[in-house]
């Protein structure tokens, strides 16, 4: 009788083994760059950098880097793991190659990030026009938030330098797309920008917009149904004045810094204009109330502008600043939205905090550091992360349904992408079998049958 050593069971370890594909699940990916039509769009904008007798297509090599980024890789190299199963991702370029590409899309500037931005915004309005009542602008109206990321250098990069929280890198300005509370959000802006960049630098605030801007079907880059969101950040008169403008007429929700002004007119609103602030569920949020502010605190201030204060008490373990008041916290932001109680309001801008998830999983997606050393490189690098969360967010947008809807990168990659499989060709045919076992394998073949059934692209 022998006794059982440890917890898990003993396997032998072997090479050489055939037909079984590793990162499998990752065809979900591949599957969705071929019905948005995103290889044939970034292969039509990169033609002009393609060189006589070239064996790969510039297109095809970003977007393999592109879906190394979104299978977890978090460098150039990283697309060495789609160039070991030619059978699901195709042929993939050597890392020599990859490089010089990067280093000839660096050097053509803003020619070459314009033509990738034109193909990404071709193929977004496809997406939106596949996805249906899955589409976020679906109810007629698009919100985007704009956020400041911080991205850590830990060495010496172009352009990395001291941040506002003493760390050391680069400052990017990114923008969201909001799916609202049954999807997540996909990027259409990232501005890269020094460490020691100011956060309430109205002239990048107004660069990033553009940019998003410029993303988004043409119906809604001018008027009232698009909606920009900000922190603090953006909440100065030339940013505001600028969404603002006579022809853009841009809803805007910006963030405040509670000045001495705000703070003393604060303390003059009476007990009765407080209204209580209600919950995504429309029951009241406990502790938190909202009134608007008017008079002197507006001058020089875009007509129509909206000022909103919320006081709340402090979580537990909060400290309070001098701008508090009565041992309530306040936040305060400006909107041009009328005929809207102030409490909805609030509450819509209080969404905003969705983008910090969009930034976590931008982290989890290839900006937790900017692995090239120029900043027209790393330029570069910062539309293939976009392209990478465009894929992750497309994918649940087209082919997930229920919770996986919901699944954020790091998930998807557990549960899906890492799935492994046998490779097996029947009738000239290919094809995938992945392990009954598996739990999620389910999902997989559904969201495959999802996206087989959709029309292909042209």
């Amino acid at each position: 009788m022998k006794k059982r050593i440890g917890s898990y069971p003993c396997v032998r370890i072997e090479g050489g083994g055939r037909a079984v594909v590793s990162q499998a699940g990752g065809v979900l990916l591949v599957e969705t760059v071929r019905k948005a039509g995103l290889d044939t769009a970034i292969s039509a904008a990169l033609a002009p950098w393609r060189k006589a007798r070239a064996v790969h297509d510039p297109g095809k090599i970003l977007l393999d880097v592109a879906l190394a980024v979104g299978l977890g890789g978090d460098c150039l190299a990283d697309a060495g793991m789609l160039r070991a199963e030619p059978a699901v991702f195709g042929p993939v370029a050597s890392d020599p190659t990859v490089s010089r590409l990067i280093d000839t899309l660096a050097a053509a500037g803003p020619k070459a990030l314009s033509a990738i931005r034109s193909a990404r915004a071709e193929v977004r309005e496809r997406v939106r026009k596949l996805a249906g009542a899955s589409s976020p602008d679906a109810s007629g109206q698009v919100i985007v938030d704009l956020d400041g990321v911080l991205v850590l250098a830990h060495s010496d990069k172009q352009d990395a330098a001291a941040t506002w929280k003493k760390t050391y890198g680069h400052h990017p300005l990114m923008g969201f797309v909001d799916h609202g509370s049954g999807g997540t959000g996909e990027p259409v802006a990232a501005l890269l920008r020094p460490g020691n960049a100011g956060s309430n630098t109205a002239a990048d605030h107004i660069t990033a917009t553009q940019l998003s801007l410029a993303q988004l079907p043409k119906r809604y880059r001018r008027g009232r149904s698009t909606l920009i969101r900000t922190d603090s950040g953006g909440g100065t008169r030339e940013f505001v004045a600028w969404l603002a403008k006579r022809g853009r007429w841009l809803s805007y929700s910006v963030g405040m810094t509670i000045t001495e002004q705000i703070h003393q007119a604060v303390l003059k609103v009476p007990a009765s204009a407080w209204t209580p602030a209600v919950e995504p569920g429309g029951e009241i949020r406990d502790g938190a109330w909202v009134a608007e502010l008017d008079g002197d605190v507006l001058t020089g201030w875009p007509k129509g502008m909206r000022l909103i204060v919320r006081k709340e008490r402090p979580h537990p373990g909060a400290q309070l600043r001098f701008t508090d008041a009565d041992g309530l916290r306040l936040t305060c932001f400006a909107t041009n939205t009328i005929n809207s109680p102030i409490a909805e309001l609030e509450l819509r801008h209080r969404r905003r905090a969705r983008a910090e998830d969009r930034i976590r999983n931008a982290r989890a997606t290839g900006l937790r550091n900017l692995p090239l050393h120029d900043t027209a490189q790393n330029r570069i690098w910062l539309e293939i992360v976009q392209l990478a969360l465009d894929l992750l967010a497309w994918l649940p947008m087209l082919a997930l349904t229920g919770k996986p809807r919901l699944w954020e990168p790091r998930r998807l990659r557990l549960r899906l992408f890492s799935a492994a499989a046998q490779l097996v060709t029947t009738a000239r045919r290919r094809h995938l079998r992945f392990a009954g076992h598996w739990p999620w394998t389910d999902v997989i073949t559904s969201a495959i049958q999802r996206l087989d059934a959709l029309p292909n692209p042209g």
